[in-house]
């Protein structure tokens, strides 16, 4: 019985010492792991370059048909023709609409015939007074019965040259208003008509930029309608002064627009580029770690041990295309972590991967 336990108790010893002897190992194992020294941290980095950046103010505003107006009738009228359809393109002076004018021209027929009869008596009139058979005085009424009817004769061709509704200028016309038949007071809207090449965009832009204002300054326009094409124009008129409400300068730009892709009312955005160019420190804006508390990057480091990081507080200006401007806190040549700024921290080892993609323009 005693050898029995012996050996039960042998037993239990050795599977004990083997679980033991397992944990053992198992705990150096780890032990050694987290001693060993870690690799570095692979990155992505960008050198901090020099760049030259056009001036360029931006603002919004709108598109402003060179030439825009409601064809109207300056005398009412029934509509007996239309020479139009919507959308159409037309030249100055084009005719548009007439307006029946049957009664107006018999009453111009019955004014010229009265003008003619009064013409024969003026004829004749003359004829006598140097015969000294007729008196001034009934010459004189002869006369300005002529002249009175010449004049009801042109007031009655006027009034049917007013039936006639004629494009004003040549541009593209809207949807028509009006159809045969209709009775038009005077004043009705016909058709809108607008000149759309060129075209103008009207913007107002903060008082602070108004000495760099210059017309012949270049403007890139931006709508959402076209992506992300943009359309080049230039500025042609500056307000004399800032409106004392808002302080902002009104401008005016002109844009060729010979496609008409542009059209009135539409809104956009624009780029004033001014004539002269600053220099900048330049990265991508994916290298700025931003926060309320300051904006910072990475910056990499050369140290006996090798490449490291430290977070240093950075400045930014203005955008463009991606990139940033640094106002203070880097110069020219600093290699600086373009990417995954969330798994450093101050002193990591870190393995530069150079991206030629990431590198900030520098035209």
């Amino acid at each position: 019985m005693a050898s029995r336990f012996l050996v039960m108790l042998l037993i239990a010893g050795a599977i004990f010492g083997g679980l033991g002897y397992a944990k053992y190992r198992q705990v150096q194992t780890m032990v050694e792991k987290y001693s060993a020294p870690k690799p570095p941290t692979p990155v992505a980095a960008v050198t901090v370059r020099e760049a030259s950046w056009p001036r360029i103010i931006e603002s919004t505003g709108s598109l402003t048909a060179v030439q825009d107006s409601f064809v109207t009738n300056e005398i009412p009228g029934i509509v007996s023709a239309l020479h139009f359809d919507s959308g159409q393109e037309v030249a100055a002076g084009a005719v548009l609409v007439s307006l029946d004018a049957t009664v107006d021209l018999a009453t111009l027929g019955g004014l010229q015939a009265e003008l003619e009869l009064a013409r024969l008596q003026h004829e004749r009139a003359k004829k006598l007074v140097k015969d000294h058979t007729l008196s001034q005085a009934d010459y004189d009424e002869v006369l300005a019965k002529e002249t009175r009817l010449r004049a009801e004769v042109a007031a009655q061709q006027a009034t049917i040259a007013k039936k006639t509704l004629r494009a004003p200028f040549a541009g593209t016309l809207g949807i028509r208003r009006v159809d045969l038949g209709d009775y038009l007071a005077a004043g009705s809207s016909v058709v809108s008509l607008q000149t759309l090449a060129p075209i103008y965009l009207d913007s107002s832009i903060p008082e602070r930029y108004i000495a760099e204002l210059k017309t012949g300054q270049e403007i890139l326009l931006h709508s959402q309608t076209y992506g992300e094409e943009r359309f080049s124009g230039r500025l042609t008129a500056i307000e004399p002064g800032a409106d004392p409400a808002t302080r902002m300068v009104r401008i005016r730009a002109e844009f060729p627009n010979a496609d008409k892709r542009l059209r009135p009312g539409m809104f956009v955005d624009l780029k004033l580029v001014q004539a002269n160019a600053d220099k900048v420190l330049a990265l991508p804006e994916t290298a700025i770690s931003y926060s309320p508390y300051g904006n910072s990057v990475f910056l990499i480091v050369e140290t006996p041990e090798g490449l490291v990081v430290e977070r240093k507080p950075v400045e930014t200006g203005r955008t463009r295309a991606g990139d940033v401007a640094i106002t203070k806190g880097l110069t020219a040549g600093n290699r600086v972590v373009a990417v995954g700024q969330n798994k450093l921290r101050n002193g990591v080892k870190v393995e530069v991967a150079e991206d030629p993609t990431l590198q900030p323009d520098s035209p």
